[in-house]
Formats: C-alpha cells, sequence, structure tokens
C-alpha cells in the first residue's frame, strides 16, 4: 500500500519544497516566510480522461453569443461600471480588501439586487452563522424571496447545494474558509486556496452561475493565497478605504469582460453602502482655499473624469539627505518632477523635503497629473498659492515640456460642471478645447507655467 508523503509549501507564493525552512523565493525580496507541511497522498490510478465527443473544435463564427453578452445588472451602477456593463453570466469576480473594509455588506446588498431582478442566489458563508448574516440583512432590508443562505466551508457540501438549488449567481465568503476533505492540507492554505478556486471555475464555467468569491488580504495588501488565484478568476476587484473615512473606492485589477482602470466610489452609513454619484465633488470637498501648495488636476479614471487635490510641502532639510514622501501616487515618478523643476527652472530642492498627497485618499498616478505636481511643489516652495477655481491638466517630459494628454475635453466638461472657471493646459491641445464653459491657458513648458501662475 502506497503511504502519504509529505511536501513544504510556501503560504505566499506557493513554492514545494522537499524539506522544511524558510522560502528561498521570498527571502529574495526580503520577506521571511516559512514553508509549511503538506501531506500528499499517492495517486490512484489514471483520472478518467473526457470523451472526445463531449467537446469539439469549432469555427469562432459559429459560436453564439446572446445579445448583451450575457450581462445581468447588478442593480449597483458603479459596481456595474467596474465589472465593465454588469455582471457576466458564468464569470468568476474574486474581491478583496482589508478586515472590516465592507466586502460582505456590498455583496450582500448585490445578493439582494439580483435576487430580485434575475432569479435566485446563493450566499455560502463559511465566517458567519445564519443568524449574524440575518440581522446584517434585516438592518440592510435584504430579504427578497429569491436569496438563500447557507452556513458551509465543505465545498463538495456547496457543490451538493448548488445542484440542488440551481442558482443563477454564487457568492463565497470566503475562498480562505472553504476546503476539499481530500487534501490533508489546513483550510486556507495554498493547496485549499489553488484546489477550491479550481473547483469553483469549473462550476462557473460549466453551469453558466456567475460567481463571486472574497479573499482575504495580507500585511502587504495583496490577496493572500497563491499568485494563481488572481489568474484563474476572470476579474479582480479591491475594495479600499481610509479608516477614518466613510468613502470606499472599488477598482478593478484585471477584467477579462471590461476596463481595469475604472472605479467605483461608495459611502458607508448605518443602512449600508451607498453609491456616490459625483465623486469629484467628495474628493474637493474640504479644500483649503489660498493654501500654497495645493493644485486641482483632472484626473481620467477610465472613462470617469475626477478631480483630485494634490497638495505638497516644501520645507528646508533638517538634516544632510532631503526627505521625499509620496501618498497616493508614484514616488518615482514624483521624484523625477522633482528634478525637473529644480534643474529646468533653477529651484534648489536638493536641500528641500518634499512631502506629497493626494487628498481623501485618491489616486493620481496617470501622467496627466505631472504638471499639477510640478505646480503644487512650486506653490509651496514660493509659498505663493494657485487660484483657487483653476484646474491644470498636463504631461512632464525630462527636458521641462508640457505634453498633450488624451481625454481632454472630458476632463475640462467635469472641471466646468464643478464650478471651475480656468485651465491651464498644454499649448499643443489648445486647439480641441474650443467652446467650452472656462478660460483655457496653454503652456508649453513648466517654466512658462510657474511664471504664469506664480509669478516671475
Amino acid at each position: 500500500m502506497a503511504r502519504e508523503r509529505s511536501t513544504y509549501r510556501c503560504q505566499e507564493c506557493g513554492l514545494a519544497a522537499p524539506k522544511p525552512g524558510t522560502c528561498p523565493d521570498c527571502a529574495r525580496v526580503g520577506t521571511y516566510v516559512q514553508l509549511v507541511e503538506e501531506r500528499v497522498a499517492p495517486a490512484r490510478g489514471a483520472a478518467a480522461r473526457p470523451s472526445l465527443a463531449a467537446t469539439r473544435p469549432q469555427p469562432i463564427g459559429e459560436i453564439r453569443v446572446e445579445a448583451g453578452g450575457q450581462r445581468t445588472s447588478s442593480g449597483m451602477a458603479e459596481l456595474d461600471r467596474v465589472l465593465g456593463g454588469g455582471v457576466v453570466t458564468g464569470s468568476l469576480v474574486l474581491i478583496g480588501g482589508d478586515p472590516g473594509i465592507g466586502k460582505s455588506t456590498l455583496l450582500l446588498q448585490v445578493s439582494r439586487q439580483l435576487a430580485e431582478r434575475a432569479g435566485p442566489v446563493l450566499y455560502v458563508s463559511g465566517e458567519e452563522s445564519a443568524a449574524q448574516v440575518k440581522l446584517r440583512a434585516d438592518r440592510l432590508g435584504a430579504a427578497p424571496s429569491g436569496l438563500y443562505f447557507v452556513a458551509e466551508t465543505d465545498l463538495q457540501a456547496v457543490e451538493a447545494h448548488v445542484a440542488a438549488l440551481a442558482p443563477r449567481f454564487l457568492i463565497v465568503d470566503s475562498i480562505q474558509t472553504v476546503f476539499l476533505p481530500g487534501l490533508e492540507s489546513a483550510p486556507g492554505s495554498v493547496s485549499q486556496v489553488r484546489e477550491c478556486g479550481a473547483r469553483l471555475m469549473a462550476l462557473a464555467k460549466g453551469r453558466g452561475i456567475a460567481t463571486f468569491l472574497v479573499g482575504h488580504v495580507t500585511k502587504e495588501g495583496a490577496i493572500a493565497g497563491p499568485r494563481v488565484l488572481e489568474h484563474l478568476v476572470d476579474t479582480v476587484l479591491y475594495f479600499e478605504g481610509e479608516q477614518h473615512h466613510a468613502y470606499r473606492v472599488l477598482r478593478a485589477v484585471k477584467n477579462r469582460f471590461g476596463s481595469t482602470n475604472e472605479i467605483g466610489v461608495f459611502e458607508m452609513g448605518a443602512r449600508g453602502l451607498t453609491e456616490v454619484r459625483n465623486p469629484s465633488g467628495f474628493f474637493l470637498a474640504e479644500r483649503p482655499k489660498d493654501a500654497a501648495g495645493s493644485v486641482v488636476v483632472a484626473c481620467l479614471e477610465g472613462t470617469r473624469p475626477l478631480l483630485v487635490e494634490i497638495q505638497a510641502l516644501v520645507t528646508p532639510a533638517g538634516f544632510g539627505t532631503p526627505r521625499r514622501t509620496v501618498l497616493g501616487a508614484d514616488y518615482n515618478r514624483v521624484c523625477l518632477l522633482l528634478a525637473v523643476l529644480e534643474k529646468r527652472v533653477g529651484f534648489p530642492l536638493q536641500s528641500q523635503d518634499a512631502f506629497v498627497n493626494v487628498a481623501g485618499g485618491a489616486r493620481a498616478s496617470e501622467p496627466a497629473a505631472d504638471l499639477g505636481l510640478v505646480l503644487a511643489a512650486a506653490s509651496s516652495y514660493l509659498d505663493r498659492p494657485v487660484r483657487g477655481d483653476l484646474v491644470v491638466v498636463g504631461e512632464v517630459g525630462l527636458a521641462g515640456e508640457v505634453r498633450a494628454v488624451t481625454g481632454l475635453e472630458a476632463r475640462l466638461k467635469e472641471a466646468a460642471a464643478l464650478g471651475f472657471a480656468a485651465a491651464v493646459v498644454p499649448q499643443s491641445s489648445l486647439g480641441g478645447v474650443a467652446g467650452l464653459a472656462l478660460d483655457v491657458q496653454g503652456v508649453g513648458s513648466v517654466d512658462e507655467a510657474v511664471k504664469v501662475l506664480l509669478g516671475p
């Protein structure tokens, strides 16, 4: 009789080794993760091969797709936007986020909408009892007849419930709590997460069930478990938010059915999550007046224009090496832009500490925010405020030139709708923004922009 053997596996990257110790792959990036023992049962004969009659190659032109791409509206416009237009039949969606951020609340509200709109929904929880979920459902008002709940962690039992109920939508909260009894490893281990994810993918594709998985995150903010889980699913969403703010942002970092640049904004309240239709107003709600170092830029998240406030604080360095601290923007790009400001305009920033923040927990990672960041740093250094009804758009090159950006008209229309009166844009883009209710001025270089807005 064949005996079980042991393997030692990293719970971060999935590396398997014959001996215990520290994962060598994770150690290369400065993370020391101990390998965990897992028992592997020997194979009991060859697995049954699928019949050749079950599937056959066919010309792609003969494949039929239902009208609308087999999408169903979730009832929440912000979620539909991030998903690319709605929930796709047979898709597998992974939602990650910090503990307590509102993942279960979001999915329970989505379950209510889907049950009312499109048929039965099965909500599987491995972390909460039926009474706990019922209390939340009563608070959220989520009690339609088509919403079913089961507290279960055995994936084989979940598959039996799916076969009996035949739901159109399945929610598993969370993937780290379900397990397969045939595997010796504990729930949440690499082997369990990988195998359970593969079984749920086969279930979703085979039965045409749109499936949502909740995933825990690590201290670094990545979804716990093997990276293969993110490659396995169709869509990966991150639910983010500041601990002391009521607003939440849903981002797509992978989406086979839509753009990965879209975001959805929600506000957490006593009765759950509500959609924020005007996120630009939220990001600018507490902007100070006539404050040096504050500039509003027009960013583009997918098809949605967003106005965000970039704040910069430039102050003499207290030590020999100046500090560079960045929140909400790319650190390396900020360092690059500060070097451009020093070289092309002549500001001695090598002796200055520079702190950059995108207010409200927003992000400004696209090149269109370059000019706003440079002007915010220059404004703080000179202690001269930029006018409050001005919005700035433009990419900055290493030669100090201001380059054109995409979607300029949509950005400026959003600024005009929020009451801004003027805009500074790249000189090369002036011809395409005629007729807007804004006083638009073009600049060709960083030096010119600083002189126009902050004086010589």
